[in-house]
């Protein structure tokens, strides 16, 4: 992908991002608030608000995603593309039972899939499918969202600091769902500003500052050996403990993520 996302009357906000992302590969895109990230999601999506709009090209499995209809991008979202955003309840419908949420996307796709109490089950909720999301914690309705968007085995799976808002026992249950319950030729985008979150999910990288990346590569070369200035000035103040390792330090082995498949989705 080639992206631009302009403000009605504002300077550019993002400016020539461009990466791919093969099938099956596990980026991280880092940044600290305002670095763009959200609003490259965003254009993945096409939701972005009225007052703004992207250029370039974002392609998934062949398919031009900007400038594509909304009844386009309607059949892709929750089927071939699917997000978790950093609040669950932007998801959630306060007033339907979560059970009836987590299998909209087969009823949306006019697919056939597993029931609700399975869905749960895979994401640690057994026997919650006839709650309402005020009834849940925020962790476990983070999870509830996550079900919903691998329901349908989406080839991008795209996470906007989904686990910012949660402590760190419950941020890495998530964590550790998304590793395991994404199919292996699924892509996934995880987009936080935490660089032990993405040195324990993602193998490579994009770092951007300003609306632009300004580093990329692996997860290891990245965290370890960091090029770029902002980059550096990102792992200084950075806690790597917990969930990637001692501060400052490389994570141990096995925490970079797998390795990626032949295919790309751009």
């Amino acid at each position: 992908m080639t992206l631009t996302v302009e403000h009605l009357r504002v300077a550019d906000l993002v400016r020539d991002v461009s990466f791919e992302i093969g099938a099956g590969e596990r980026v991280g895109l880092i940044g600290e608030s305002g670095s763009g990230k959200s609003l490259t999601a965003l254009s993945i999506m096409g939701l972005l608000p009225d007052e703004l709009s992207a250029s370039g090209s974002v392609r998934l499995n062949g398919k031009e995603l900007l400038g594509a209809s909304e009844k386009d991008l309607s059949r892709l979202r929750g089927n071939g593309l699917s997000m978790v955003f950093q609040e669950p309840m932007t998801a959630l419908n306060p007033v339907v039972r979560v059970g009836r949420q987590v299998t909209e996307p087969f009823r949306v796709h006019g697919r056939r899939g597993r029931s609700a109490e399975e869905l749960l089950a895979d994401v640690g909720l057994p026997g919650t499918a006839r709650a309402y999301p005020h009834q849940l914690s925020g962790g476990q309705r983070q999870r509830v969202v996550l079900a919903m968007a691998l329901a349908n085995d989406p080839s991008l799976l795209v996470c906007d600091e989904p686990t910012t808002a949660l402590d760190v026992t419950v941020q890495a249950q998530i964590l550790s769902l998304i590793r395991t319950s994404l199919p292996t030729e699924s892509a996934l985008l995880f987009i936080t500003h935490d660089l032990a979150v993405v040195a324990s999910v993602c193998e490579r990288v994009l770092v951007m500052l300003d609306g632009e990346i300004v580093e990329q590569g692996s997860t290891r070369s990245v965290l370890t050996a960091p090029q770029h200035e902002y980059t550096r000035r990102l792992l200084s103040s950075s806690d790597l403990d917990g969930v990637g390792g001692s501060r400052g330090a490389c994570p141990p082995a096995g925490a970079w993520g797998s390795a990626p498949e032949d295919g790309a989705q751009r």
